[in-house]
């Protein structure tokens, strides 16, 4: 079993920067894809960004591109999210999930593993 957890949420002003952190415990393949998403009160779960277990190859959703940094650390098995510029539209509850494999979807469906989610608030 595989265990997600996100840290790094809170509350911050339009503009500012913010990073999540998530932590990988538990029997993880050898070669899995690790992803972020968002979703707001009342929004469906939205992809934000997604990385390859080599960390060479990201994805990111439009709304995002230029701003936002998935990386990840495979000693500490750890993945990042650094977000920069928030905007208040992106507040909402920001949840890492992985997978094996090196596909790296955008839909949520393709993820087996979810963490329980941190909260971020954009305030104007």
């Amino acid at each position: 079993q595989v265990q997600l957890v996100e840290s790094g949420g809170g509350l911050v002003q339009a503009g500012d920067s913010l990073s999540l952190s998530c932590s990988v415990s538990g029997r993880t393949s050898s070669n899995y894809v690790m992803g972020w998403f968002r979703q707001a009160p009342g929004k469906e779960r939205e992809f934000v960004a997604v990385i390859s277990y080599s960390g060479k190859s990201t994805d990111y959703a439009d709304s995002v591109k230029g701003r936002f940094t998935i990386s990840r650390d495979n000693v500490k098995k750890t993945v990042y999210l650094q977000m920069k510029s928030l905007k208040t539209e992106e507040t909402a509850v920001y949840y890492c999930a992985g997978k094996s494999g090196d596909a790296r979807p955008r839909g949520p469906q393709g993820y087996a593993y979810w963490g329980q989610g941190t909260q971020v608030t954009v305030s104007s």
